[in-house]
């Protein structure tokens, strides 16, 4: 995506520390379900550097997804804390965007008053109407921005999806899974541009994914969990730098160590 390797950022906020660092500490959650209490995560901990990308892969159903509702303010956890930037997390934060597998776009809205529902709904799309504008052209749908999500394909509307976060200008992007519904030719593509945005806005990334190829392709470290309730198996770290090529042996070898940890009965 061409936009996405400009020189200068198009969302530039004035601030050249634009990733943020994230720590979480001992965290456990459950849930109350008719009186009968699932564990879902068991004392997380772990430390993400600003600007880091960092990617989740475990077992359906294990907890990932609310570890990142959890970092986005939407619960608290029963246990242990969430900081970022060293402030604990106790609510939503316009700085703080998760992107879902779903786009969940407005069918009534076209694709520009879909972007611009942060903005509008903080009352101030009126003064920063050209975030808008610069998060489609960045997102690659500036020529679509008329159109309606009914006349987009998937991939365009989890651009569309995107680009309502990056309107915010956010310093931590959080993904549940955003490419898994779509076709495989357009996931690797939709890979390479989330790849290019995260170089270019240098925002920090947690993603959760059941593709092992997808984590070690895009991420910094991905971070093995298991079984619900959810504990740290493994950290693994990718050495290899962008651009990576997807059959490098040491890739094809960090692949195959990271399927043996997710093995059923390993």
């Amino acid at each position: 995506m061409v936009a996405a390797l400009r020189a200068n950022s198009v969302l530039d906020a004035g601030d050249d520390r634009r990733g943020v660092s994230v720590r979480i500490n001992e965290v456990s959650h459950a849930f109350d379900l008719d009186g009968a209490v699932l564990a879902v995560l068991d004392k997380i901990s772990v430390d993400v550097a600003p600007g880091e990308f960092v990617a989740l892969l475990g077992p359906s159903g294990c907890g990932k997804s609310t570890l990142l509702r959890l970092l986005a303010g939407l619960e608290k956890p029963v246990r242990g804390e969430i900081a970022v930037d060293g402030v604990p997390v106790t609510g939503p934060d316009p700085s703080r965007v998760i992107v879902f597998q779903d786009p969940t776009l407005y069918p009534w809205r076209t694709v520009w008053k879909n972007a611009a529902l942060g903005l509008e709904a903080r009352g101030v799309l009126a003064t920063q109407r050209h975030r808008v504008d610069a998060a489609l052209d960045l997102v690659g749908l500036k020529d679509f921005a008329t159109a309606y999500p009914h006349q987009l394909s998937g991939g365009m509307a989890q651009r569309a999806a995107l680009a309502r976060a990056l309107v915010n200008v956010p310093r931590l992007l959080i993904l549940d899974e955003p490419l898994g519904k779509l076709d495989s030719l357009t996931r690797i593509a939709m890979q390479t541009e989330l790849l290019g945005l995260w170089q270019r806005e240098r925002f920090t990334v947690l993603l959760v994914t059941h593709d092992v190829e997808e984590a070690l392709f895009l991420a910094d470290r991905v971070i093995v969990v298991s079984h619900r309730p959810a504990q740290i198996r493994k950290i693994v770290t990718v050495t290899k730098p962008h651009p990576r090529h997807r059959e490098d042996p040491d890739l094809v070898a960090l692949r195959k160590s990271v399927l043996d940890l997710l093995a059923p009965g390993s």
